[in-house]
């Protein structure tokens, strides 16, 4: 992260107009909608994700979470007109990448599990010349992300990454100054850490992470 640059945050898997004003208010850079079944977050109704994303004031990055989506489903998203931002969570190659970009036009974020060290670098040789931002999230868990587990945060501490990036898994309005401190992150992504139950969010969470994030 530059010296002085503020530390931004996204908030993902929001589905209800409340909690998504919330997050809009109290300073997100991104809000995040969660496109995969499996997810308490799952957002089913194209109406609501519709809905939802109008909601949002230009100034806020609006990101459509996909898992190893398929063309239909990516062009039925991407047709509310309500998603900038595709993040990709799932085992897409970097062909299905660039295709994708290719396809929408949109921004890509590509999404890196990391268990071990090396995984950071191999992630970022395959896809940093593809997409426009990169996540590193931890790789264990039963869903792609939403799992309140973090990796070894070390294992980014001087880490070159040639392109935007967010740091994700298990962050909370408790740890995340802690994280940004350890890793550098310049942008920090919080699911599950401002819930007050599964895919429930918090309002009151909310603020307090984006009022830490503020105080970076």
């Amino acid at each position: 992260m530059t010296a002085g640059a503020r530390v931004k945050a996204k908030i993902c898997g929001l589905s209800t107009p409340e909690t998504l004003d919330a997050a809009v208010q109290a300073g997100a850079s991104w809000v995040g909608f969660v496109t995969f079944p499996r997810s308490p977050r799952h957002i089913e109704s194209l109406d609501l994700l519709k809905s939802l994303g109008m909601r949002v004031p230009k100034s806020v990055g609006r990101v459509g979470l996909f898992v190893d989506p398929d063309d239909v489903l990516i062009d039925a998203r991407v047709g509310t007109g309500v998603i900038d931002v595709l993040q990709l969570h799932g085992s897409e190659t970097p062909e299905r990448v660039a295709a994708l970009k290719a396809r929408t036009g949109k921004q890509i974020m590509k999404v890196i599990k990391v268990a071990r060290p090396e995984d950071i670098e191999r992630g970022v040789a395959a896809y940093a010349a593809i997409v426009d931002l990169l996540m590193f999230d931890a790789a264990d868990g039963t869903l792609p992300g939403g799992n309140a587990k973090s990796f070894d945060w070390t294992f980014l501490s001087g880490a070159k990454v040639p392109v935007p990036w967010m740091l994700a898994g298990g962050l909370t309005p408790d740890n995340v100054a802690e994280a940004v401190r350890v890793t550098g992150a310049p942008i920090v992504d919080v699911s599950s850490g401002v819930e007050s139950s599964r895919g429930v969010k918090s309002i009151e969470l909310i603020r307090a992470f984006l009022d830490r994030v503020k105080a970076l």
